[in-house]
């Protein structure tokens, strides 16, 4: 049986360098200029546009054709795209721009019939979908109530689950990911789709909720910052850096109500007594109603086990 090491080394090389060649025109064909001109929008027409684009698929085949042509002539040559994978799923980036990225992807019908999913996520970001071929399956809907909730695992609302649908070719989806999500059940073929998603504000969140009870599973930054910050935060806490008050004083002001919080709690952890003066002004006066009432509920805890303290005089 031959394999990839009978390739001779030259023939790599050569296959790089054609794909690089193929790939480098692609970025300046005619499709892509498109796509980047269309979706170059404020976020407020994008939805449409995507739609838009989405209902005249003309530019698929215009964009896909000449790789699909590379790839017949030659079968090392790699298409500029970037792949994942799953037992469910298998997509590709066809797009990408800082604003919103376009994939397609298939959903095995036998791996959604073999997942059996506990949770729903609602992802933050705006989805528009056009399923190419539908594969008869059925959208289970969830949707966030309060829209403009502050989420903790706590006192989040609930998921509610909404009137589900079953779609069929065509049909082109726009999920709001701020307050909905879904799953895909019961295809009774492979599912294609083309979507685009528009990229959310930093402080935008992905929460996962449960499928039982809709109550709230865990919730996570979209913003790749605010989560190094919070890493970084947690090794000064963990060696002990409490020359570094002034880096927590700063991440306590972040404009994401979640970065101010974890970076409060890294503080206490770090430097009670230090902090003490910034958990009362968030008690008094922060904008998140929860980051209030979270920082007046520790401040009263800490204030009461101090009292109970001895004076060591």
């Amino acid at each position: 049986m031959s394999g990839s090491t009978d390739i001779p080394a030259g023939r790599w090389s050569a296959a790089r360098a054609r794909s690089a060649e193929i790939n480098a025109g692609r970025r300046a064909s005619a499709p892509v200029r498109m796509l980047a001109e269309t979706l170059d929008a404020p976020a407020t027409e994008l939805r449409q546009r995507a739609t838009a684009l989405l209902l005249d698929m003309h530019w698929v085949e215009a964009l896909l054709a000449p790789l699909v042509d590379a790839l017949a002539a030659d079968p090392l040559f790699d298409p500029p795209f970037k792949v994942s994978r799953d037992p469910a799923r298998i997509g590709a980036v066809l797009f990408d721009s800082p604003g919103v990225r376009v994939s397609a992807a298939v959903l095995s019908a036998r791996g959604l019939a073999a997942a059996l999913p506990r949770s729903v996520v609602v992802p933050g970001h705006v989805a528009v979908t056009r399923y190419v071929h539908a594969g008869g399956v059925m959208l289970r809907r969830w949707r966030v109530e309060a829209a403009g909730a502050d989420f903790s695992s706590a006192t989040a609302p609930p998921a509610v689950e909404i009137m589900p649908f079953v779609l069929t070719d065509g049909d082109v989806v726009v999920q709001d990911g701020a307050t909905d999500g879904h799953v895909a059940v019961g295809a009774k073929s492979d599912v294609v789709t083309l979507s685009v998603m528009i990229r959310p504000p930093e402080t935008a969140l992905v929460r996962e909720y449960a499928i039982i009870d809709g109550r709230l599973l865990r919730a996570s930054t979209l913003d790749d910052y605010a989560s190094r910050g919070a890493m970084l935060l947690t090794l000064l806490r963990t060696q002990g850096r409490t020359d570094a008050g002034h880096v927590f004083e700063a991440a306590t002001r972040d404009r994401a109500f979640h970065v101010r919080w974890s970076a409060m709690r890294e503080w206490l952890a770090l430097d009670a007594r230090a902090a003490l003066p910034r958990l009362a002004e968030m008690a008094a006066g922060d904008p998140n109603s929860e980051v209030r009432e979270a920082a007046g509920s520790t401040l009263a805890a800490i204030r009461a086990r101090m009292e109970a303290v001895p004076c060591p005089a």
